[in-house]
């Protein structure tokens, strides 16, 4: 069977001993799979598991729902996971300046962190919820989060946060103009929205950058302890043709 076709396609896999398997498939060669685990052909990973060519009784590739893998060029945009707890704690939940202008700190605290990791682990099931973790190069180096939610009447409502250490680098734009093709064009999510304060320039610049219009300021529509702070709404949609 030629696996190199499903590199990067998303899949479902059943194997020899009825397992079933669905998610990004990423190839590898009998090389590398010889080299850096033993086995003499080659293979199909799907996340942490990896499907040897000879396991494989049936592979067909199918449309993703939900917080899926995403790529972009220097991101791998993936699904949370437990141990992800301490370094968000460290990243975003310590540092004042990540929720200055928002006031929602849900990893205030380590303990905070690790029921937010696994209430957002469990919203998983729900085809429209999304909570991505950016994944610098997918090589473990957590650049950002990123997700959306509030899912109503076909419009949702998406919010993202970058690791202080890796600002200034396009990270958040990048990340962005994926989630928004993402949910549009393969979700059929019309309307997109999101918010800042008039004074968030690094975040308004992403959002207009990512190609998300304004649509309304509301004046003193943010309060964030007794700071009043001007709204900015911006909405990113599909056109029906």
């Amino acid at each position: 069977m030629n696996l190199l076709e499903y590199d990067g396609k998303y899949v479902c896999i059943i194997d020899t001993h009825g397992n079933v398997f669905s998610g990004r498939a990423r190839y590898g060669g009998q090389d590398f799979l010889e080299c850096e685990w033993g086995l003499d052909e080659d293979g199909l990973f799907i996340e942490d598991a990896i499907i040897c060519n000879s396991q494989i009784k049936k592979i067909e590739v199918i449309i993703p729902h939900g917080t899926v893998e995403l790529e972009t060029e220097n991101l791998l945009l993936r699904k949370y996971r437990l141990d992800d707890a301490e370094e968000l704690y460290a990243c975003f939940g310590s540092n004042p300046k990540m929720y200055q202008y928002s006031g929602w700190n849900p990893y205030a605290t380590l303990t905070m962190a690790k029921e937010t990791v696994k209430r957002i682990i469990n919203s998983y099931d729900d085809y429209h919820s999304y909570s991505w973790i950016m994944d610098e190069n997918g090589d473990g180096v957590i650049v950002g989060i990123i997700g959306a939610y509030d899912y109503q009447n076909n419009q949702i409502e998406v919010g993202f946060s970058v690791n202080p250490n890796r600002q200034g680098r396009g990270y958040a734009t990048e990340a962005l103009k994926k989630v928004l093709e993402y949910l549009t064009e393969n979700e059929g999510i019309q309307c997109v929205t999101a918010w800042c304060a008039k004074e968030n320039d690094s975040s308004r610049k992403v959002l207009e950058k990512a190609g998300m219009k304004l649509v309304k300021n509301e004046k003193d529509g943010i309060t964030i302890d007794n700071q009043v702070y001007d709204k900015l709404i911006y909405e990113y949609q599909i056109t029906k043709e």
